[in-house]
């Protein structure tokens, strides 16, 4: 814990000892605003537009969650990476970002959408097997037992005759 302060220290004198730590500033204040006043509504209302949809179901709490998870986590890497998406090609600041770190600036943008489009389309499958796991297991006639019950009914099918009559 001390060492983490220590580097948030560290990385704080850093970033405010430079000229530019009126942008550090502003951006910080930003990131929050943007957070509050435009990334939680929009995930929110993402959240409930998959509620009204799954609304006469019984799994649409279980639905919401696979639409939240990922837009929360989508928002908090634009939020993350906004600095770098939102430099201009050719600009100065884009500019000096490729000469300081030797990566080119053009790409954060691409790979925000590609890393989202994953995590959605990950959400999507892991929702699918499930679908498909719960219907399949209904698929046998039997419903299905809780856990708890089905190891109880298999501890008593392997107990011995000879222990069940003492």
């Amino acid at each position: 814990m001390v060492a983490s302060f220590a580097l948030t220290g560290y990385v704080g004198v850093r970033l405010l000892a430079d000229a530019q730590w009126p942008l550090v500033v502003v951006w910080f204040v930003g990131a929050a605003l943007l957070h509050d006043l435009v990334l939680v509504p929009l995930y929110t209302v993402a959240a409930q537009a998959v509620a009204r949809v799954t609304a006469g179901t019984a799994r649409h709490r279980a639905w919401t969650g696979y639409v939240r998870v990922p837009a929360a986590l989508s928002g908090l890497l634009l939020l993350v990476w906004w600095p770098l998406i939102s430099l201009a090609p050719g600009s100065a600041a884009a500019a000096h970002y490729t000469l300081t770190t030797r990566l080119p600036s053009q790409v954060f943008w691409t790979r925000w959408l590609l890393i989202s489009a994953g995590m959605f389309a990950l959400a999507a499958l892991w929702l699918l097997v499930r679908t498909l796991h719960t219907w399949c297991s209904g698929c046998t006639g039997r419903p299905r037992l809780p856990a708890a019950t089905a190891r109880r009914r298999r501890r008593r099918a392997t107990k011995s005759p000879s222990s069940k009559g003492n």
